[in-house]
């Protein structure tokens, strides 16, 4: 008898009778990354209010693109709210302050920043992160390889000056040094900079065949200009946070001809027909330009959309075990998103493990070009 009524109760418990399913989301809404936060906004409002029959809310904070805030707006979703998942931030350095807190309190997070060092080395707290966005080495590798083919024998980095910036000049000059391409300068600007002519006057005086700028959103486009500006006709390679059509409209023909890796999703109809990718992509992109109008759709938005698949794929497997609300849900979940397999999503196809809380393989990356205003596949 006994027995018959833990497993009703349980039961009642799991089917959602008792307690919802709680995502605290810390964005970065305003200041320099709003470009980036907005879309990802704007994605976390399309996602299933219910999942498994269980209902779920979204409580969204903003970081203001600050690491100080970000850490408060996790201590509040933590402390005051209990939520189960955390999805944020926006940018590496806010993603990086909150990993301490979330592996603290025992509570699986996914970031949508870029960077591998959120997830890698593999520790006791890079346990509970897991992340959307591709990994800066992986779309290094693409630039490298872009290059490498191009003929480029040297070239020359300008990126922000900050987390972003220092994690793309290691793994990018690490890659140059083993494919030989010399690498000939290293500027840093600030996101919030108006002028960065002093940095690229310095970069020309080397004369690289390519430059690459280590920055993103809007911002990013500053280095561009002021390159074409001073007369600079070679190869501008920008990384992939800029995959925005924001992007395209603020720097204008000084972008034309600009290379970047990208997640599929850019390109999604000039995909091929069998691309396991394009199905999902194209949904989430019909999805958000119902929403909020054609062309709206860019990259940034679509990690949310992924961390949102993951979250769909994982809870269901966790609610077999605890109720939402409990640190046996919230460690059930982490090792729902840590088994994940063979999850076709926006970006990329998703195999996590224990040594890989990103899981995606190069079917996850394209390069792409600016043509005439818009993204063009690189084929």
């Amino acid at each position: 008898m006994k027995k018959t009524l833990l497993a009703t109760l349980f039961l009642a418990i799991t089917s959602g009778a008792l307690a919802d399913i709680t995502i605290g989301v810390t964005l970065s809404l305003t200041g320099p990354a709003a470009s980036l936060g907005l879309p990802e906004k704007n994605t976390i409002e399309l996602l299933p209010k219910v999942i498994a029959g269980q209902t779920v809310n979204y409580l969204i904070l903003d970081d203001a693109s600050n690491p100080a805030t970000a850490i408060s707006n996790t201590q509040k979703l933590i402390g005051e709210h209990q939520v189960d998942l955390i999805i944020g931030s926006t940018t590496v350095s806010n993603s990086l302050a909150m990993i301490d807190l979330v592996a603290e309190n025992e509570t699986p997070m996914i970031s949508l920043a870029a960077a591998a060092r959120l997830i890698a080395p593999m520790d006791a707290q890079r346990q509970w992160v897991f992340k959307t966005a591709h990994d800066d080495t992986q779309m290094s590798t693409a630039i490298i390889e872009h290059m490498t083919n191009h003929g480029v024998k040297s070239a020359a980095y300008i990126g922000f000056s900050d987390a972003y910036g220092d994690t793309w000049w290691q793994a990018f000059s690490w890659l140059a040094e083993v494919r030989r391409i010399k690498m000939l300068g290293n500027e840093r600007f600030h996101r919030a900079a108006t002028d960065v002519s002093e940095q690229v006057l310095k970069l020309l005086a080397t004369q690289p065949d390519a430059v690459l700028i280590g920055g993103a959103g809007s911002p990013a486009m500053l280095p561009a200009q002021a390159l074409r500006e001073h007369g600079y006709t070679g190869l501008i390679y920008q990384t992939h946070a800029v995959a925005n059509d924001n992007y395209l409209r603020a720097c204008g023909p000084a972008c034309e001809g600009t290379l970047l890796p990208s997640s599929p999703l850019l390109v999604a109809e000039q995909l091929p027909a069998d691309n396991p990718v394009k199905p999902a992509a194209l949904a989430y992109i019909k999805q958000y330009q119902a929403a909020y109008g054609a062309g709206s759709i860019n990259a940034f938005g679509s990690y949310a959309w992924d961390a949102g698949l993951l979250l769909g794929n994982a809870a269901p497997i966790a609610l077999k075990t605890a109720p939402p609300g409990s640190r046996e849900f919230r460690v059930a979940l982490r090792d729902a998103l840590e088994g994940t397999t063979n999850l076709a999503a926006a970006n990329g196809v998703f195999n996590m493990s224990a040594n890989d809380h990103l899981g995606l393989d190069q079917r996850a990356r394209v390069m792409v070009t600016i043509r005439q205003g818009r993204w063009k596949l690189v084929h």
